[in-house]
């Protein structure tokens, strides 16, 4: 192994990651008396792989085995506060974190045994947490005797020296994930395997839709259930069997005031334009209105994306116990400590006095269903002084998750003369994408106890994401439509505004080629000054077979975007193949070239870009949310159908690795480009433009005709 006078500052980390409000090795790291070692993780595990990840970053600077090392995430009675897991944000802030964390406990044990073995610390070495004086196997120690079970109590300064790249031997490893085993096993995994002594199943029988009030209910329908009524509308049944209470909730008696909260289905769009809103200018460069007015190739666009929703695959689902006037909640959530404040203010108590616990649950990518679910249950709780489960129904998830909001965008553009971008404009009209709960009122158990609407948020996050391009225009514009309110309930959905956005911006960039009567690919590269940027298209267009002929009705289609304008770079090409006569398309391939600086785990990393380009095709294809008036209608598989196994295309994938480079996220970057790589395919194939989401075949056959 190296030695400690080796190991100095690399750059391939963000210096960004803040090390959250705890400043002592303590709180992240500890040696136990066996010689594992306990990292705590204020992140926490979603599906993506990242329990593995950071565990690798701290087995790495402490010269240990992966085996070696506990995970405890997401846990505010023993881990740090690191807000949410989100925003593909965990390696490049939480790893920084954790990284230089480890540094300074390496430091701090080196240091104890220089003086243990009498010897210098530039003598010594580390192997499987062992340490010994280079040449001289026979004067050493372990981390486990110099500080198994002991607190270290040193300060994380941030200037302890970190590995180089050059030296890793676990980092850039595919390292198998550290959850699968009891997953694949059917060992206990998920909150939804979580019992506890006296517990009692629930389930909530909520209103037809928002705004319905209950104005009666008989109890002697509940059968062999007990009927719990809390405020205006906070209606459940409990049992000590889970199928009483299924059957209970089915067959309930109840009576609901007339609601009709929505708008209308077909004109939602025409909706969302009445709504006030605040106007923001997010990029102006060059003289973009005198560039438009005197081009003579102009051209205009606008593209729309539906309500979707997180469709997770099962059901939320959260176990919480009161008593003695403490509460413990296990749930999925994404913040423990948010989601904590917020119970704590819903119930009337101190925070300190409430627990939350992250379990594993169906998977999120975003604000679904966790958090209501968990003020639900903590809310039964308390009421009864009893632990209790609850879990929510198909429909219940569906119909009353946060979702993904709608969005128009608006696109005018022209080229000039020499076949480059003359004007760009992008207007975007969008509600904020986060609701996140910051009190009882963003809680649906909130609203249901007060029948009061969640109010509208007036910070606006998320909508404007990669509205902006990477792309080198001389004369651009970027506004932003900031809706106040938004005619469904929305919040937070893999990547936020960025794919409505990268649809847009990768549909007219292929639209303006077009104008230009320039090859797609070519045109992106002419507008393209960064390196890394013209790497991943090059290379994900070469090994498409870009620009070979192919049969009728096929085409392909490009999309590049760097997340979030500064994160990592990703170029997709989608192969399709679209039956004229009955829209349908067939998507054949995703190839997609992959830049996210240091790699840390391959495996783990080609596992997040195919779930990325699957949802992303999904949600291109098929999803969208559908409501009458008075309520949701897309309440399960059949009403919101998803891509399914025998329409998985074909993915290669072609990563980047840049061990000089810092790290960055890569749970949501292909995201975005599985919808404009698509609709630019069939472009390609058919020669009809697609700018609505999903891409239905009733939509492809309007298209046609």
């Amino acid at each position: 192994m190296a030695k400690e006078q080796q190991a100095t500052r690399a750059s391939a980390w963000s210096e960004t990651g803040a090390i959250s409000r705890a400043n002592q090795v303590d709180d992240w790291l500890s040696i136990e008396p066996d010689g594992t070692v306990r990292v705590k993780s204020g992140k926490v595990e979603l599906g993506t792989g990242v329990r593995t990840a950071l565990a690798q970053i701290v087995a790495e600077e402490l010269d240990v085995g992966v085996e070696s090392i506990r995970m405890t995430m997401g846990d505010t009675g023993s881990t740090p506060d690191e807000g949410y897991t989100a925003g593909s944000k965990t390696i490049q802030n939480g790893g920084y974190g954790l990284r230089q964390a480890a540094a300074e406990v390496r430091r701090a044990l080196l240091e104890l045994a220089a003086k243990k073995l009498s010897a210098e610390i530039d003598s010594l070495v580390v192997e499987e947490g062992r340490v010994s004086v280079s040449g001289n196997g026979s004067r050493s120690t372990s981390y486990a005797e110099l500080a198994g079970g002991k607190r270290l109590n040193r300060e994380i300064s941030g200037k302890a020296a970190v590995k180089r790249p050059a030296g890793y031997g676990v980092v850039g490893t595919a390292v198998p994930r550290l959850d699968l085993r009891t997953k694949f096993t059917g060992a206990p995994a998920f909150v939804h395997d979580l019992r506890v002594p006296d517990i009692l199943h629930t389930r909530m029988v909520h209103p037809p839709c928002p705004g319905a009030e209950l104005l009666s209910v008989d109890d002697g329908s509940a059968g062999n259930a007990r009927v719990i009524r809390v405020g205006k509308s906070f209606l459940a049944v409990l049992a000590e069997r889970e199928d009483d209470v299924v059957r209970a909730a089915g067959s309930l008696k109840v009576e609901w005031s007339r609601s009709e909260p929505f708008p209308s289905m077909e004109r939602i769009y025409d909706e969302l334009r009445t709504i006030s809103a605040e106007t923001r200018t997010e990029t102006d460069r060059g003289d973009t209105d005198a560039a438009l007015s005197k081009a003579t190739s102009r051209i205009s666009a606008v593209y729309r994306q539906p309500y979707q929703a997180h469709a997770s695959m099962g059901p939320a689902c959260a176990v919480a116990s009161y008593a003695d006037g403490k509460l413990t909640v296990h749930c999925s959530t994404q913040g423990v400590y948010p989601l904590r404040d917020s119970i704590a203010h819903l119930l009337g108590m101190a925070p300190e006095n409430v627990r939350l616990i992250h379990a594993e649950g169906p998977g999120c990518y975003g604000h679904n269903g966790a958090d209501d679910v968990a003020a639900e249950a903590a809310l039964l709780s308390r009421e009864l002084g009893a632990p209790v489960r609850l879990l929510w129904s198909r429909r219940d998830e569906f119909a009353w998750e946060p979702f993904g909001p709608a969005m128009i965008l608006e696109m005018k553009g022209a080229v000039g003369s020499d076949g480059r971008v003359a004007a760009w404009q992008h207007d975007d009209w969008t509600p904020s994408y986060t609701t996140r709960p910051r009190s009882a009122a963003d809680l649906l158990a909130g609203l249901l106890i007060t029948g009061r609407p969640i109010p509208p948020r007036k910070v606006y996050v998320g909508g404007d994401r990669n509205a902006p391009t990477n792309y080198a225009f001389q004369n651009e514009r970027v506004v932003m439509h900031w809706l106040e309110r938004s005619p469904l309930r929305v919040s937070s959905l893999r990547s936020l505004g960025a794919t409505a956005n990268t649809f847009a911006n990768e549909c007219f960039m292929d639209e303006l080629a077009g104008a230009a009567n320039v090859d797609p690919v070519q045109f992106r590269l002419n507008h393209l000054d960064d390196k890394r940027s013209r790497e991943v298209v090059r290379r994900a267009a070469k090994a498409a077979g870009w620009g070979n002929p192919l049969p009728e009705g096929e085409g392909l289609g490009m999309a590049f975007a760097r997340y979030e304008n500064a994160e990592a770079y990703v170029a997709t090409v989608a192969h399709v193949h679209v039956d004229r006569e009955s829209g349908a398309i067939h998507l054949k391939r995703f190839v997609t070239a992959h830049d996210c600086g240091l790699i840390i785990n391959p495996d783990g990393l080609r596992n997040q870009i195919e779930g990325n380009l699957i949802q992303g095709a999904s949600r291109a294809l098929k999803e969208q949310v559908r409501w009458e008036p008075d309520g949701i209608r897309s309440v399960d598989w059949k009403t919101y159908p998803i891509l399914t196994f025998s329409e998985v295309p074909e993915i290669e994938i072609l990563l980047v690795d840049r061990p000089d480079e810092r790290a960055v996220g890569a749970g949501e970057p292909a995201t975005i480009t599985a919808a404009p790589s698509i609709a630019n395919a069939v472009f390609a194939a058919v020669g009809v433009r697609l700018r609505e989401v999903p891409f239905s075949r009733e939509n492809v056959k309007s298209a046609l005709s």
